[in-house]
């Protein structure tokens, strides 16, 4: 959630700022009517709480005058003047309740040297790494060549659940399980210390992390519980540190973790329909990190550095992308896109996107560490490392030969 102490003491700005991310202007400008309601209501009890404390002290001096009477006459009124205190605190109470509502919905502030724009076309590229392959025969996409394996089936996949799921066979279930081995040692090298988290969260956590309420027709509910299932191992692994001030906070808390991805994909119609690029159920190896805020630019550059060199290891091609303001996701601040080769597209597609939150997340899920005597906000980041069904895409179309067989990388052939 947004700092609403500084999008009131500067309105204006945090407004100019957050529409370049397409926030509707007429929420920000209904929250602005609460923070002129709220003005009124706060002064009426600062005023009468101020009357009370001097009333209060009076009666103490007409009792040790042994004026009784007098001093029970402005008890009642003190009585009277509490009565009205706790109805003032009462509609207040009613009015921020209505005003954490409607801040719940509204993005995180870019940062300022987010690129301006209005789509993914306005995303800035700042490097290409690796080569590009060529191929000196005809080149099948990734949904070709697996049915020809005997890799992917779709139709038993639809079968089994619907559309947009798909079962993984021999070699190609081998190959998912080879790489999420592999990204998991490799981060952890990097540092990042492995964990096993649930795969279904409550409410309360999916608000933590910005999933709710905005997203809510994007993720699978379960029925007659408080859970769903998660869309990334970002919502389980922040929300570790939920209402939790953290103790030898020295150095970053930096975490990977493995889980399946659950997403409806609102929206998606139409979208990557052949294939498995764009699945309901996809695994993912994720990074989040935990920092204090003088950190995170410097952590933020390790994983996008930890995410591509990654992808460099298995020998795919890629380029990292700033996004714009208007591509920008929800939580995030800043984000980096790494984007890999697909020959069949002859273009580079989304593999991972690294976040800076900074304190969004951490002001919802109340993530704190002490500062002196003094209790602050961390920042949070998350990182995909990768989207594992997506690599496994670039790695059949890249690694393919003329007769449609795949060529493993070797830092693989251990895991196979």
């Amino acid at each position: 959630m947004i700092d609403l102490k500084l999008l009131e003491s500067d309105f204006e700005n945090i407004k100019k700022r957050l529409l370049l991310k397409k926030v509707d202007e007429k929420l920000l400008e209904e929250v602005k009517v609460f923070f002129e309601m709220q003005k009124p209501l706060k002064k009426s009890i600062e005023d009468l709480q101020a009357k009370r404390n001097s009333l209060s002290k009076e009666i103490g001096l007409y009792m040790r005058n042994k004026e009784i009477d007098k001093a029970n006459e402005i008890k009642k009124e003190v009585e009277e003047i509490k009565k009205e205190i706790a109805s003032l605190e009462e509609e207040l109470n009613e009015l921020n309740q209505k005003l954490y509502a409607k801040a719940l919905t509204i993005p995180n502030i870019p940062d300022t040297d987010v690129p301006v724009g209005d789509s993914e076309d306005d995303n800035v590229e700042i490097k290409k790494v690796g080569e590009i392959p060529t191929f000196d025969f005809e080149i099948k996409p990734h949904y070709e060549l697996g049915v020809n394996l005997d890799w992917l089936d779709f139709e038993r996949g639809v079968k089994l659940a619907k559309s947009r799921f798909t079962v993984f066979k021999k070699d190609a279930a081998r190959l998912e399980r080879a790489l999420i081995n592999y990204m998991l040692d490799f981060n952890r090298k990097r540092g990042f210390e492995e964990v096993y988290v649930p795969f279904m969260v409550n409410k309360e956590s999916m608000t933590a992390t910005g999933q709710l309420p905005k997203f809510e027709e994007d993720l699978f509910k379960v029925i007659d519980e408080d859970l769903y299932l998660i869309p990334t191992a970002e919502v389980p692994l922040t929300n570790l540190f939920r209402d939790e001030i953290i103790k030898d906070f020295d150095e970053p808390i930096k975490m990977t973790a493995y889980t399946p991805c659950f997403r409806k994909e609102a929206g998606a119609h139409g979208r990557d329909t052949r294939g498995i690029i764009r699945q309901h159920q996809f695994d993912k190896v994720e990074l989040v990190c935990i920092t204090k805020p003088e950190e995170s630019d410097k952590v933020f550059d390790e994983m996008v550095g930890c995410a591509s060199d990654l992808l460099s290891s298995l020998g795919l091609a890629h380029r990292l992308v700033n996004l714009c303001t208007g591509d920008l996701g929800f939580s995030a601040a800043k984000t980096i896109d790494l984007e890999v080769w697909i020959p069949s597209q002859n273009k580079y597609r989304e593999i991972s996107s690294v976040s800076n939150v900074r304190d969004f997340q951490a002001r919802r899920a109340k993530i704190r560490y002490k500062d002196g005597k003094k209790n602050r906000l961390v920042h949070t980041l998350n990182g995909s490392s990768l989207a594992v069904g997506r690599t496994l895409v670039a790695l059949m179309e890249n690694y393919q030969k003329e007769d449609g067989t795949i060529e493993i990388p070797e830092v693989l052939h251990k895991y196979l």
